[in-house]
């Protein structure tokens, strides 16, 4: 059977069980956008921005675990697609983007909308490919979601010339592909899974701390268990949460920079850590010459580039995650070794100390809405079920900290990039993968700006989504750290033009209301819940002087987190906009 370039395209991801592509047409992927169009098995989702696509396919990936699928045009469709792509890069989400480019003969002459597609993306890909023969099309996109969705996961871009599209060929689609030079490795070495079951069992003051390669992973089952086994304390990262629930009596919170302070507290005093699909990133570790100064560290991760990357590490695990503690809880139970119950028992009465200072509580008000009250109460409403997105800052920590994730892949957000504008179209990617599910979208006035014309997707694919838009008219981290560090020069951090949230999404065909005073919070957030077949825009003017807290400054140690309202003592300044 002989297809075009474009048939294969579509029919290869038919065959490799691709349900939604996210994408906007252009003129290089037309001869793919006109196959589409003969098909009803590949279901096709048009976005408003290629940033969108790349957060959306993004948003189904992390809530599935399959592999998200965009396709975009040349030249400006690329450029637009590279934040979301990065995006994917940093937090390791499997991803296939396919990318039209200008015929063959014109690559390089500077032809309308060309960009160096494999030079652009090559700093933020696991690989890319410029496919220059329609022979090799279908074995190519084979190659992108096997290196996509293996090993350590992350965004494949490939890049298909319009001429590619037009040639035809004989089609078929490999079941299998081998990549000699690419061959990761999912069981671990016995030795060093044997050497860490000793060092877990003789520690006097251990620590588990766990990143998001336990979620993408699917580990989270296994470390439930093993944390059980040995009743040692566990902290999760924020791509982390959700692998512990996070109501488990030996969870303690999320770690780092404004993790809780026993989590903090028990990393900076354990003698042995066992790090499990984590990367001691900077937000996590502060001072790396103040981190875990007494530690032993065991690391198990997929990927051998990020162990002793930023910490030395005392036994090197590579291995999946998943099969990884799979032996560790086989080498415990066939150990003879002895665990120190007496020291463990110590240990915890000193994180109950640590815990006893409550360090996530805030001053509640019956007068203005503070915003983890709000998230408290989004919990409540959703019985903590929910999938979760956000965008980055304020709200994305007062999220992580006052959900409360008991299940893997709800918590959805951009942790490695950091990325406005990912909140919302990610969260539309959650609930066409999840129709029935709550999905709720916790965002700030200045993050739902950057992709807000994502409220016209949802209308034209009836996506009931729930925006949660925690409204302090700040770009609320900038002025925290404005605060802290810069004096209080609130330079350019303040929203002083902003629509109507309510009539905006009305616009769009949805319905809104602004939430002024916290006795009508919980309400208006049942009312929304209540209306599952459609969007509903929930707009919170909240506390403008709330801080996110504890935090640790940069250049800090886990052991000097700063607890009070300001580092000096002093009241806050008056920063309500005129």
């Amino acid at each position: 059977m002989e297809l075009t370039g474009a048939q294969i395209v579509v029919k290869s991801l038919k065959d490799e069980g691709v349900e939604l592509v996210f994408g906007y047409p252009g003129g290089a992927a037309l001869h793919i956008y006109d196959a589409f169009y003969s098909q009803e098995d590949v279901r096709h989702i048009l976005v408003r921005h290629e940033q969108a696509a790349t957060h959306a396919a993004d948003g189904y990936a992390r809530a599935t675990g399959k592999t998200g699928v965009v396709l975009v045009t040349s030249g400006p469709g690329v450029t637009n697609a590279v934040t979301g792509i990065a995006t994917a890069y940093m937090d390791s989400i499997p991803m296939v983007v396919l990318t039209g480019q200008v015929p063959t003969h014109l690559i390089g002459d500077d032809a309308f909308q060309e960009v160096d597609t494999i030079g652009i993306t090559r700093p933020c890909v696991k690989h890319n490919f410029l496919v220059r023969d329609v022979k090799d099309l279908a074995m190519t996109i084979k190659k992108a979601f096997f290196i996509a969705n293996s090993g350590r996961p992350g965004p494949v871009v490939v890049d298909i010339p319009k001429d590619v599209t037009a040639h035809m060929t004989a089609y078929h689609y490999p079941k299998d592909v081998r990549i000699r030079s690419y061959a990761p490795v999912r069981k671990a070495h016995s030795k060093q899974i044997s050497r860490a079951a000793t060092l877990l069992l003789t520690a006097r003051r251990p620590i588990i701390y766990t990143g998001g390669g336990v979620v993408l992973s699917g580990a989270a089952k296994q470390l439930t268990t093993l944390v059980e086994r040995l009743g040692h304390p566990c902290t999760n990262t924020l791509m982390g949460l959700g692998a512990l629930p996070s109501d488990h009596p030996r969870f303690l919170g999320m770690l780092g920079m404004h993790g809780t302070y026993e989590a903090n507290m028990a990393m900076y005093e354990c003698d042995v850590m066992l790090a499990v699909g984590a990367r001691f990133d900077d937000r996590v570790t502060g001072d790396l010459k103040k981190f875990s100064p007494h530690a032993k560290i065991i690391h198990i991760d997929i990927d051998p580039a990020s162990i002793g990357k930023n910490v030395s590490v005392e036994v090197p695990i590579v291995g999946d995650a998943s099969a990884a503690l799979e032996q560790l809880l086989e080498a415990l139970g066939q150990s003879k070794t002895q665990q120190d119950e007496q020291s463990l028992s110590q240990w915890w009465e000193q994180i109950k100390s640590w815990r006893s200072r409550d360090s996530l509580g805030y001053d509640g008000s019956d007068d203005v809405i503070k915003p983890q009250f709000v998230v408290e109460k989004l919990h409540e409403v959703t019985l903590g079920d929910a999938f979760v997105t956000s965008d980055v800052g304020q709200h994305q920590m007062w999220a992580a900290q006052y959900y409360g994730f008991n299940k893997p892949r709800r918590w959805i957000n951009s942790g490695g990039l950091g990325t406005m504008g990912f909140g919302l179209p990610s969260a539309m990617g959650v609930q066409l993968a999840h129709p029935e599910a709550a999905v709720a979208c916790v965002t700030g006035e200045a993050s739902i700006m950057m992709c807000i014309q994502e409220l016209s997707t949802c209308k034209q694919y009836d996506l009931p989504l729930k925006i949660i838009n925690l409204n302090n008219r700040y770009m609320g981290m900038v002025r925290q750290w404005q605060e802290f560090f810069y004096d209080r020069r609130y330079s350019h951090s303040y929203m002083d033009s902003l629509p109507d949230f309510v009539e905006l999404a009305s616009s769009f065909g949805h319905t809104g209301i602004r939430v002024e005073k916290p006795g009508d919070v919980e309400g208006a957030l049942r009312d929304a819940f209540a209306q599952k077949d459609r969007l509903f825009f929930l707009d919170f003017l909240t506390d403008q002087t709330e801080n996110v807290y504890p935090m640790i400054a940069a250049g800090a140690g886990h052991n000097e987190m700063v607890m009070k309202p300001l580092p000096d003592g002093s009241a806050p300044a008056e920063r309500e906009l005129a």
